[in-house]
């Protein structure tokens, strides 16, 4: 397949393009995060209606990427790629104008739909175009601009949501989809194997949809009916079957849509195990970031998204070199350093109780952001490239897929996990100096119930007997440990993926069945 230099006309179309529609994905989760509160306040949202509107998306999403990885690989990748935007569009636009909880969740599902046939097009067109010796360059390039995007997106999320515009966030989406359509169609060719199967793999992609659908679906269930009952752990039971059913039918079959020997490839494997691990830390690190800022340490949303700012400028300072370096030195080093140092800064986080306010930012928080943005900064393009790499190009489609697979259902679990144990840790947290109140068991067991709206808790009305500000403070308190201690298992996370690295990922070339 004809590929084409970085710096050349068509290269920067394919590069642009890309970064474009990647960038409302990524921007869909940062901002959103910041604007929870808003949105909370504004559609009367429980705290477990914020899991679910953040999660139905993912749920989706991890449930049909790898089948978009597939279908571009086989069908086209520039088609696929703008099918998936155009539904992402719509999922957009559906989503800003929702009344509700309930059809808010349900348009983030179309969004879903979209994401999954956009998301893996992306890095499988650069993979595909670029000329091999400038993929790392190119994908450090990729991940530099989109992390600025991204990054710039609890920046504007903030912003909006303190003017009362939290729907926007949706919206913004429509006019970079349709530039990303323009340019697709007019500027990009189509990239697709000649010599490539055609086949679908229809069984193989309903198992993994549903079996990827119903253990995520019995994760997010565990927070509100528990573990023991036949919702959590009867989803999870089915899936895991359905996804042992998916491996052997993937053994068996003639045209596989995820091709086992794939994973024959150490640095394949290790580098897929290295992104579960790495972005679980990373998605329940940056949420529970965000709402302790916002709901207990009195952050607006605006500065709450500004506060992000230094992540933004180390990945823009230092990606598109880690990407290069990585070409030239190998990803070893890069891979097994940047996730612990990026375990370190949510560590560091972690450390940060009551503050004095966004005035005491560069006290508090700042330390703890800069090392994780250092750590991601020298992870992000190694491990893109690294997993790209180590497959044929007639795979990019699949390979990437299993990659964003991968990132999103770790999300989706720590997401669910993370939200359960939050509320568990916030609960024990309250119970020491609940005891010190004189109120009676009903009445510490209605504060109790506030727990599940973590950080935005408030005193209930019924509770009079007690001042409403000292409940207040006391909330504030048992969300700051409860946070302290989700920053430390994500900052262990960390910690895991460098070992992935460790122990699996080589400097080798690729690996062509």
């Amino acid at each position: 397949m004809a590929t084409v230099a970085l710096n050349s006309t068509e290269g920067k179309w394919v590069m642009v393009s890309a970064i474009l529609a990647s960038s409302m994905a990524f921007i869909d989760g940062t901002a959103l995060n910041v604007v929870l509160p808003a949105l909370q306040k504004s559609l009367n949202a429980t705290g477990a209606d914020l899991f679910w509107i953040l999660n139905a998306y993912l749920l989706i999403l991890a449930s049909l990427i790898l089948i978009g990885g597939s279908l571009g690989d086989k069908l086209g990748r520039r088609k696929i790629y703008m099918l998936g935007i155009f539904i992402f569009v719509c999922g957009s636009t559906a989503c800003g104008l929702a009344p509700g909880v309930f059809l808010l969740t349900l348009f983030r599902v179309f969004q879903g739909i979209g994401g999954a046939l956009m998301i893996p097009g992306s890095l499988a067109l650069i993979s595909s175009s670029i000329h091999e010796k400038e993929r790392g360059k190119a994908i450090g390039t990729w991940s530099a601009f989109t992390t600025l995007v991204t990054m710039g997106g609890p920046v504007l999320g903030g912003a909006l949501a303190d003017a009362g515009l939290w729907r926007y966030i949706f919206f913004i989406n429509v006019p970079i989809g349709i530039a990303a359509l323009l340019m697709l169609w007019r500027k990009v060719k189509e990239v697709q194997n000649q010599d490539s199967d055609k086949h679908i793999d229809i069984t193989g992609a309903v198992t993994i949809a549903l079996g990827l659908a119903l253990i995520t679906f019995g994760f997010l269930r565990i927070p509100a009916v528990g573990f023991k009952h036949w919702q959590a752990y009867g989803s999870l039971a089915l899936g895991i079957i359905l996804l042992i059913t998916f491996i052997q039918l993937e053994r068996k079959g003639k045209h596989p849509m995820m091709p086992l020997w794939l994973f024959s490839n150490m640095t394949f494997s290790g580098a897929n195990l290295l992104t579960f691990f790495l972005y679980a830390g990373l998605g329940a690190g940056m949420l529970f970031l965000s709402l302790n800022m916002v709901q207990t340490q009195g952050y607006s949303q605006l500065q709450s998204g500004l506060t992000f700012l230094p992540f933004t400028i180390m990945m823009i300072g230092i990606a598109r070199f880690a990407g290069a370096l990585a070409d030239k030195l190998g990803p070893r080093l890069l891979l097994i350093g940047g996730p612990a140092i990026a375990g370190t800064g949510l560590l560091l986080l972690s450390f940060v109780h009551q503050s004095g306010g966004p005035s005491h930012y560069w006290t508090t928080f700042f330390p703890g952001v800069l090392v994780f943005g250092l750590g991601m900064a020298f992870t992000v393009a190694p491990l893109t490239s690294t997993v790209m790499g180590a497959v044929s190009d007639q795979f990019s489609g699949t390979a990437s897929g299993i990659n964003n697979a991968l990132t999103r259902i770790a999300v989706v679990f720590a997401n669910a996990i993370f939200g359960a144990l939050a509320v568990l840790f916030f609960a024990a947290a309250l119970q020491k100096p609940l005891d010190e109140l004189k109120i009676s068991p009903h009445q510490k067991q209605e504060i109790l119930k506030q727990t599940i709206d973590l950080g935005n808790a408030q005193p209930p009305k019924s509770i009079i007997q007690v001042d409403a500000e000292h409940l207040r403070n006391i909330y504030k308190e048992g969300f700051t440990v409860a946070y302290s201690r989700i920053m430390q298992i994500s900052a262990g996370l960390g910690y895991m993926g460098a070992l992935m690295a460790v122990f699996f990922i080589r400097n080798e070339k690729k690996v062509k069945k």
